[in-house]
């Protein structure tokens, strides 16, 4: 498995990277701009970076879909970003759905808060409703396995 190579992309310049799977552990950088490329927070993606993101990442890809005006999609954000804290080698990313509707059409979200896990562009698993940090870092952890 050290032979792999996984695609990520930057969300900060939206340049694919390749990296070999014994790198993901050693904090990599983007290729092009020098930003870290995991980071162990949750990204905030806009209508440009999601599909992009979602279709290229090659490591497991966990999108919350949120809306401002959504209090249990506020009251999960710290859940989420404590648990993106937790699985460094996970990337963890957030899209708005109320500022982005066109972007997060294609998802078919139904309830908010909704995480969705992807891996290589395919959907594997999703996950409706807040949850606390311990909950969520169970679940993604069930997804790596």
């Amino acid at each position: 498995m050290s032979e792999a190579n996984f695609h990520i992309v930057c969300t900060n310049c939206q340049a694919t990277n390749r990296l070999p799977a014994a790198r993901l552990s050693a904090n990599p950088s983007c290729g092009k701009c020098q930003q870290p490329l995991l980071t162990a927070s949750p990204h905030e993606l806009n209508a440009q970076v999601i599909n992009k993101v979602i279709r290229k990442n090659d490591v497991l890809t966990i999108v919350d879909f949120w809306a401002s005006w959504c209090q249990p999609c506020l009251m999960m954000a710290p859940q989420f970003k404590e648990a993106a804290g937790q699985l460094p080698e996970v990337v963890f990313a957030k899209i708005q759905t109320d500022k982005y509707e066109q972007a997060a059409a294609p998802y078919n979200i139904r309830s908010l808060p909704t995480m969705v896990a992807f891996r290589g562009g395919k959907e594997v698993a999703r996950q409706s409703g807040a949850l606390p940090t311990n909950q969520i870092v169970q679940w993604v952890n069930s997804l790596q396995s």
